[in-house]
């Protein structure tokens, strides 16, 4: 089994080398006092809970499994014990408003902690992540009332939070829905209508469970127009502030998963369920898209912590594992073999590993860094440039690092050869809990349709001009340099290329439509590599001048420098089958028949 350990070195390198997060903290609310030697210290805590106490559970866990019963739902032993120890040292209030208890600190150190957590236990950071997608939509969007009412419990994690969406016969296409919200003359409405696919809709880990449910008044026009959104809490809130009256809410049912076992997948059925309006009538699912960008960005990062997970434990096993000499002759002599790591092959696989890691870290932390501006400088003229970045970002986030975590633990399984296929070292776990994630939150190929055509093609590319804008000023910058010179000219000659790809897909989609759609998918992937690989010329150039600085460290540095090239030599060049692909056109997909797809 994997012996988890948290990447501390590589966060803070990101943290405070490559994004200098001390300087964008000063600019943010309560943000000069976050100083490196702090930050540090709040990781280390949160890495030896981590570790000691969540990891233990990753395997036993998944084992046991949740149990459901007529009276609820019963997590894997030792679950409610860890989730109260991760709330009492205060991780469910870390970036939540002081006002009601939060800590008050950047979505972005949220987003490290909870990194580890889904490294360490993908099924455990389930409960709290839900809570916090609760919490941004109901701080954003709720009255003061429900404000005071609710977040002081959500943000303790004395209550835990979901999102209720989709149904059986709608998936992703939610103006499908059917659940009514009837008013009451108190101003309150009764829910009716079943929910699937909800995680922690029911579990014995707190004392409420705050559901946030998008349902149709009597008089919603059709489609994704007629949403609203409701909180209906499992319990109604006494006057106090306590769990009062069991509500009108149950969970039918739990899903029996391929994995995250010990996350609780619930059919969950509201009759007559009391629930009150969150935002405007009819404008529930935009107020929900708080709740889903929070998830998108936090699922992105699952899929690169089961990633780095599985590397940790293929690394391990190659140093140790004996088979075969090297092809240059014996590297251990005194061994009977050399251990598999001199192999090229297992080499690719772990470089690979890698690469994808430590990209997909620096681009979800980017994106959580540009969260923090967002988040607490709201109604700004850097909040508002921050979010059309986020918008871009997040697609590729949740679509292409979900898409590399998978493939990450494939190549961990792999790296272990038929070991990797047995339970007992824990591998095959990772690829199982990692696999959802390529589906919910909006299926990848959602993510791809929605990058490509709401956040590129509705404006013309203009805020992708803004990023690879940005990209160009890097490549522009060190063109000189003898180090780094071409990995700049490859990123010229790559965002160039990406916006000569929108235009010519968007003069195909003015004549058929379905041209969007079929190359979408490529374009997602095509965008992620390249974002990759603006990242990795960040962190080599940072390395650059560590290195030139004579940081005693300067093996770190190589490393980071030799993966950027790796990256840029081995993986990079699939962009050149993706352009292919891209610009192939939708006839080779809608030509057959369907009636054809049978033989």
């Amino acid at each position: 089994m994997p012996q988890y350990k948290a990447p501390l070195r590589d966060i803070r390198f990101v943290l405070h080398e490559l994004l200098e997060v001390e300087k964008h903290y000063a600019r943010l609310p309560g943000g000069a006092d976050l100083n490196e030697e702090l930050v540090d210290a709040m990781l280390g805590e949160a890495a030896k809970l981590i570790e000691t106490v969540v990891a233990p559970l990753n395997r036993s866990g998944d084992e046991e499994g949740c149990t459901w019963s007529a009276e609820g739902v019963r997590t894997p032993k030792g679950f409610k014990a860890a989730y109260k120890q991760y709330c009492d040292a205060g991780f469910t209030s870390l970036s939540a408003d002081p006002e009601f208890g939060g800590q008050g600190l950047p979505p972005s150190l949220g987003l490290c902690v909870a990194e580890m957590a889904a490294s360490a236990n993908n099924s455990f950071c389930m409960y709290p992540g839900l809570t916090n997608g609760a919490i941004a939509c109901i701080g954003t969007h709720g009255t003061a009332e429900q404000k005071k009412t609710y977040l002081p419990n959500l943000i303790s994690g004395t209550w835990s939070g979901t999102m209720c969406l989709t149904e059986s016969h709608c998936g992703t296409d939610l103006g499908l829905l059917r659940t009514k919200a009837a008013p009451n003359a108190d101003g309150s409405f009764n829910i009716t209508g079943e929910k699937i696919f909800i995680s922690a809709g029911e579990h014995d880990m707190s004392e409420n469970i705050v559901h946030l449910v998008l349902a149709r008044l009597p008089d919603a026009p059709a489609g994704t127009k007629g949403i609203s959104l409701f909180i209906v809490p499992k319990f109604l809130p006494a006057a106090d502030g306590s769990v009062g009256k069991r509500n009108a809410v149950q969970c039918s049912s739990i899903e029996h998963k391929m994995g995250i076992k010990a996350s609780a997948t619930c059919v969950m059925v509201f009759e007559d369920a009391k629930g009150f309006m969150v935002g405007e009538p009819h404008k529930g699912l935009r107020a929900m898209f708080t709740m889903m960008n929070v998830a998108r960005i936090g699922t992105g990062m699952q899929g690169m912590a089961q990633g780095e997970a599985s590397y940790q434990g293929a690394l391990a096993y190659a140093r140790d594992r004996l088979q075969m000499r090297s092809l240059t002759g014996p590297k251990f002599p005194d061994k009977p073999a050399d251990p598999i790591i001199v192999h090229p092959d297992v080499r690719r696989m772990l470089l690979t590993q890698k690469a994808f890691a430590e990209g997909s870290r620096a681009l979800a932390y980017y994106c959580g860094t540009l969260a923090d501006v967002v988040y607490q400088l709201p109604g700004s003229p850097e909040a508002h440039e921050a979010e059309k970045m986020l918008e871009l970002l997040t697609p590729i986030c949740k679509g292409f690092m979900t898409d590399t975590g998978f493939e990450s633990t494939n190549l961990g399984m792999q790296v272990l050869g038929g070991h990797g296929y047995i339970r007992e070292h824990g591998m095959e776990q990772l690829a199982r809990d990692g696999r959802i994630l390529q589906q919910y939150e909006g299926a990848n190929g959602i993510q791809s349709l929605d990058l490509l055509g709401r956040k590129v093609l509705a404006n013309g590319g203009a805020t992708l001009r803004t990023f690879t804008n940005e990209i160009d000023a890097f490549s522009a910058a060190n063109e000189g340099n003898a180090e780094l010179k071409d990995m700049a000219l490859e990123l010229r000659k790559l965002t160039k290329e990406w916006h000569e790809l929108v235009g010519n897909i968007l003069q195909l989609a003015i004549k058929n439509p379905d041209e969007a759609g079929a190359a979408s998918y490529d374009f997602m992937s095509y965008s992620g590599y390249v974002t990759f690989a603006f990242m990795f010329a960040r962190m080599a150039a940072v390395a650059q001048k560590k290195i030139a600085a004579g940081s005693s460290e300067a093996d770190f540095y190589r490393a980071k420098i030799y993966t950027a090239r790796f990256f840029f030599q081995r993986i990079l060049p699939r962009t050149r089958g993706l352009v292919q692909t891209m610009l192939s056109g939708s006839e080779n997909l809608m030509g057959i028949a369907d009636a054809h797809l049978a033989f």
